[in-house]
């Protein structure tokens, strides 16, 4: 039976456009249902638009749940969560929290998405803070999950040993990893390297069963396919994939640009044309569909703010597959057991 996946229509830099045409691609070529929240005066005649015409979509499940308010990136979370209590994003997760719907996505101001979130879905018994969790490309195929990548700037060792349970959880049932290893980001291998949080979470981990634990990891690590889940804290992750981004970006800029700058080398271009648009698929956000957070009552999917319509059919993709999975009722047998 088809899931049915929110999508805040009016959340990223290029809204509604991309999200109509990713509803579109989605529901196209995957086996789900979709919902558009914001203002229907918009949405309507966009999406009308974007099917070349009523007629060319009438059998296409994707219907429009007014929200007559959005939240833009300019808006600062915290007072925009409160003062906008009919935002796309407020009446899509009210939608995942009644049952009426089965997850949730949005590539729309995060600190907000995260608010509205924790406020209206509330969290898994047994979580004292959601993680936001990002998937990082790997030299070796199996991409790594990295958690967390900036709910929480600050988190205690109970935190962290929750983020490498909830992570597992979701690498095993989401990723298809049978017995996903789990790493706690340092600066060093060795036990005795890190700050004081990372000092006294690992032998709290090392006792953890359930979780297949290999100890310190670096942050060279993240790529190098060493472990399946790597866990830190809110400051770190954000640093550490906000870096990652840049730099994909300037690899990206600089191989583009070397090999246009001789005649002989954009011949080798041209030969090569199909391995270097492997290289950026491997690279591109738009791939991997969004951040998943973990740890609240439901499926939420944050993606990049400049995601396109490709980008949002894979966060659409994420949310079905983390809804069809049951990741969470899993997250909560298992820290019970802590």
């Amino acid at each position: 039976m088809p899931v049915e996946i929110v999508v805040d229509a009016m959340g990223s830099d290029k809204a509604p456009e991309s999200e109509i045409r990713g509803a579109i691609l989605a529901c196209r070529t995957l086996d789900v249902h979709v919902a558009l929240t914001g203002p229907e005066d918009i949405l309507a005649p966009a999406l009308e638009t974007a099917l070349g015409g009523r007629r060319f979509g009438a059998r296409l499940p994707i219907r429009i749940v007014h929200a007559s308010e959005w939240i833009t990136m300019d808006d600062k979370a915290a007072s925009a969560v409160r003062s906008k209590r009919d935002s796309s994003m407020r009446v899509g997760l009210k939608l995942v929290r009644e049952g009426k719907a089965d997850g949730f996505f949005t590539a729309g101001n995060t600190g907000a998405a995260m608010a509205t979130a924790k406020m209206v879905l509330g969290g898994l018994s047994g979580v004292d803070r959601p993680a936001l969790a990002t998937i990082m490309p790997s030299m070796y195929g199996q991409p790594a999950l990295l958690l967390d990548v900036g709910a929480n700037v600050d988190s205690d060792p109970e935190n962290l040993v929750q983020f490498a349970v909830m992570g597992s959880m979701y690498a095993r049932n989401v990723l298809k990893v049978s017995n996903p290893r789990v790493g706690l980001l340092s600066i060093g291998e060795e036990d005795s390297k890190g700050n004081s949080l990372t000092r006294d979470t690992l032998p709290i981990l090392r006792t953890i069963k359930g979780i297949n634990f290999i100890g310190n990891v670096e942050g060279r690590d993240l790529f190098n396919g060493t472990a399946d889940v790597i866990v830190c804290d809110g400051f770190v992750g954000n640093v550490a994939l906000k870096t990652s981004e840049g730099v994909a970006k300037l690899v990206s800029f600089t191989l583009r640009e070397s090999l246009k700058s001789t005649v002989t080398s954009q011949v080798g271009a041209l030969l090569s044309r199909t391995a270097f648009n492997a290289f950026k698929k491997r690279l591109d956000y738009s791939e991997y569909g969004g951040a998943p957070m973990l740890g609240v009552r439901g499926v939420c999917i944050v993606g990049h703010g400049s995601s396109n319509d490709k980008a949002v059919m894979n966060g659409i993709r994420v949310a079905a597959e983390f809804a069809q999975a049951e990741v969470n009722s899993g997250i909560e047998a298992a820290l019970v057991k802590l």
